[in-house]
């Protein structure tokens, strides 16, 4: 069995419905979102979501990775808007900003444990 190490990243999921009639919808009904972020910096170092080309799931990533979720999901959003045009986007940015409020609310658990 392998040596388990310190964990210094922490990984954020959230799901949004899907547009009805996109080729999204009809594989897997939801727009997932998945997060590795730094909570030293709350910075998002690489990140994953439920499109169907690899193209896509590749600008996504090139799109958002980098970010600092200290500025708010704001500036990302508009970045978004800006450079994705699909079916899917509002449902992306909707999976975004749950994945956004879950990351915070479990950070500031933690720190209202120390």
């Amino acid at each position: 069995m392998g040596t388990q190490h310190e964990m210094s990243t922490v990984l954020v999921t959230a799901y949004a419905k899907a547009p009805t009639g996109s080729a999204m919808f009809e594989v897997y009904k939801h727009a997932g979102i998945v997060l590795e972020i730094d909570p030293s910096d709350h910075t998002i170092l690489n990140a994953e979501f439920t499109f169907i080309t690899d193209l896509a799931k590749d600008f996504f990533k090139r799109l958002i990775v980098g970010y600092n979720l200290t500025n708010g999901v704001d500036e990302l959003i508009a970045r978004i808007e800006a450079h994705y045009f699909a079916p899917s986007t509002n449902s992306v940015i909707v999976a975004l900003k749950a994945a956004n409020k879950r990351y915070l609310e479990k950070i500031n658990q933690f720190e209202d444990k120390k």
